[in-house]
């Protein structure tokens, strides 16, 4: 695109990035933002990628066996639970709220 007498080029003290002015219109046209230094490198981001699906592959893993135990501890639970409730002698009925009148 051609480049008008009326536009200006700003570049940003902070951050480096470069604003096209229009005098006349007294509107920023155009921004373009510097060339990062930490831009990540693509063989990294592959890398990265494949470390974090293994870290989900094993994290679903432990999931799935902890549910195939997860039964029978419940199960023991809920015995150990009945077998308490035997053993244990019935007191007096709770009190209602009505009984008290």
């Amino acid at each position: 695109m051609a480049k008008l007498k009326s536009e200006i080029d700003v570049t940003c003290p902070c951050c480096g990035a470069v604003l096209v002015v229009d005098t006349n219109l007294r509107q920023v046209i155009s921004h373009k933002e510097p060339e990062r230094e930490d831009k990540p490198d693509l063989d990294a981001a592959q890398k990265i990628l494949a470390e974090e699906k293994a870290r989900r592959e094993a994290i679903f893993a432990q999931a799935i066996e902890s549910q195939k135990t997860r039964g029978d501890a419940l199960a023991k639970r809920f015995e150990e639970a009945l077998r308490q409730a035997r053993e244990e002698p019935l007191g007096p009925p709770p009190k209602r709220d009505f009984d008290l009148d």
